[in-house]
Formats: structure tokens, sequence, C-alpha cells
């Protein structure tokens, strides 16, 4: 296994209730970080949401990556915040 081979796509009950959209493996190696966006399934509105983030740390032990912590982004505006905040404290140095 590899982390391009890491998926925080989800099943239940034969329904994807969490998508992928797409990755950026920002780390690799015994600990490998990777940011996700992806969406989750609504059972009300029969649709997926809105897009979300999250970064996931995983730790590789004997061949195998093991989730170790995570950080969700819930929405568009946090994610632009950090962006923003991020910019500015690089612009900074």
């Amino acid at each position: 296994m590899t982390p391009d081979d890491i998926s925080i796509d989800f099943e239940e009950g034969g329904i994807k209730t969490t998508r992928e959209i797409d990755k950026v493996i920002l780390s690799k190696g015994a600990w490998t970080t990777i940011l996700f966006r992806y969406r989750n399934w609504d059972f009300k509105t029969e649709a997926y949401g809105e897009d979300k983030f999250t970064i996931r740390r995983y730790q590789k032990r004997n061949g195998e990556y093991i989730p170790r912590s995570k950080f969700n982004i819930t929405n568009a505006r946090q994610a632009a915040l950090i962006v923003e905040s991020l910019q500015r404290w690089l612009d900074e140095d």
C-alpha cells in the first residue's frame, strides 16, 4: 500500500456516504499527511452536501497506514479563512 491508495470514501448500506473528490499528499514517509476534499451524503435531501475538507495523518507500520489524527474543515468559509491566515503569515516572512 502507498499513500496514493489511501481514500476516505465510505459506503454504508449500499450508499457511498462519504465521497472523496480530490486529495493532496502533503508529506510521505513513516508519517503521511493528506489533505482531502470530500462530500457527505444527506439522507434527508438524498444528495451530496457542500464540499468539506479534512487533513489526516497516518502512521505507517508493517506496510499499513494507520489513521492517527484528523482535523475537519467543515465549510468553504472556514477553509478560506485558513488559506487567508496562512498566506498572511507567509507574506510576513
